[in-house]
């Protein structure tokens, strides 16, 4: 059976750490750049009531991730709004209906609080973007980002 709940993530960190680092491994775009999660900072968001984490959970053991930041947006100041920042199931995990039902737990939470708007963002290197479209998510922007530590203009 898989449960899903709110954690602090503060409470779980130490649970958490593999399971960001497998994360990382399958999606970072510059692996180069380590992982370093900013535990500190975290924990700020977290007890300034900014955070918010959803697990999935296989009896006792976590499956599972969903964080989002949650505040009022800075251009609309009415809205309360969550930003996703990392969702992930663990691939073993995958192919059934736990990263759907993760998500789809997340919004209730989340509209609970009053969200009124909330973003996620999708690796191009992963079917998340389908999954959440079919969850009635649009495609509203896209991120681009640029190594400013190496010379990827050479020619330009």
């Amino acid at each position: 059976m898989t449960n899903y709940q709110e954690e602090l993530v503060s409470a779980i960190w130490t649970e958490l750490a593999p399971l960001l680092e497998r994360h990382w491994r399958e999606i970072a775009h510059y692996p180069d750049i380590p992982l370093a999660p900013d535990r500190a900072a975290y924990e700020k968001f977290e007890r300034a009531e900014a955070l918010r984490c959803y697990t999935a959970r296989k009896e006792t053991v976590l499956i599972g991730y969903a964080v989002f930041f949650v505040h009022t947006n800075l251009h609309y100041s009415s809205s309360l709004q969550a930003q996703q920042d990392v969702l992930f199931i663990a691939p073993e995990h995958r192919g059934s209906s736990i990263g759907v039902r993760l998500i789809r737990y997340a919004e209730r939470e989340l509209g609970a609080l009053g969200v009124q708007v909330i973003y996620h963002h999708a690796k191009r290197a992963t079917n998340v973007g389908r999954l959440l479209e079919h969850l009635g998510y649009e495609l509203i922007d896209g991120l681009y980002g640029k190594r400013l530590d190496r010379d990827t203009t050479e020619g330009a």
